[in-house]
Parts: structure tokens; sequence; C-alpha cells
């Protein structure tokens, strides 16, 4: 039923397949991490102080952790981070990560399309915090082996 390693078959792939779903864990730590590691120092995303008072809930995690945590799942499925040709999605909420609680994000994905002449299927990602959304057309098309 795989293309060798757990890689799924193009052949094996229908519209509607439910690929994965996960829930990861943020917490203020991995926030300081990311902000380290990217170069995003903004304040909002350390400080409940200065997020306040630019009307957030409190910190919030960095939007581009949240895509890059998200898509995760798609990873998992296919077994391969180079298969994904285009990623891309709309910020439609945030992500508030409480200093003692963190924060969950739920995240599932499910086949949005196959292209069999192109050898690519498109998956389609939500992902929520606190029941709301915080992604919008969040959409990866990979590159299967036939």
């Amino acid at each position: 039923m795989s293309g060798g390693l757990g890689v799924p078959k193009l052949s094996e792939v229908s519209v509607g397949d439910q690929i994965g779903s996960t829930t990861i864990h943020l917490t203020r730590a991995d926030l300081v991490r990311y902000a380290d590691a990217s170069g995003d120092q903004n304040p909002i995303h350390q400080s409940d102080e200065v997020a306040r008072s630019v009307g957030l809930p409190g910190v919030i995690a960095h939007g581009m952790l949240t895509m890059g945590a998200a898509v995760r799942v798609v990873v998992d499925w296919c077994g391969d981070p180079g298969a994904i040709v285009d990623y891309g999605t709309r910020f439609t909420g945030q992500v508030p990560v409480d200093a003692e609680t963190g924060a969950d994000l739920e995240v599932s994905a499910v086949v949005g399309a196959v292209d069999a002449e192109a050898g690519t299927v498109r998956v389609d990602v939500s992902a929520t915090c606190g029941g709301s959304r915080v992604l919008g057309r969040a959409r990866a098309v990979v590159r299967l082996p036939a």
C-alpha cells in the first residue's frame, strides 16, 4: 500500500482521504526558541504586557511557527518534506500561548484533489486552537510516486 518506506503512491490516494491528524502543544519556551531561530523578536510573542497593549489577549505564537507546525502532518504522511512542492495559507486567527498551560494546535488534513497528469495531490490542512480556526485555505501540493 505504499511507494516504499511508507510513502503513498499516487494511485492509492483519493479525494476525501483523511491523511492524518495531530495535536501540537506549544509553550512559551517554544516561542522563545522560534524567535531565536527565525530572528523574529517581536515582543507580542514574548510579553503579555506588550501583547495586551496592542489589543491581543496575551502572547501569541508566531504565524510562521503555526504554519510550519501545521504542515508536519503532511510531511509525516508523505514521508519526505522535499515532496511538498507548494504550501500556502491565510492566517485567520491567533494562537494565544498561556504562560502556564501553553496552547494546543489541533491539525488535520484531507486529500482535496488529485492531479494524475502532474503526479500531485493537493492536501487541505485544517488548524484550530481552542475551537477557533487559525489557518484558512491551508493547502499543500505534494508530488507522489506513480
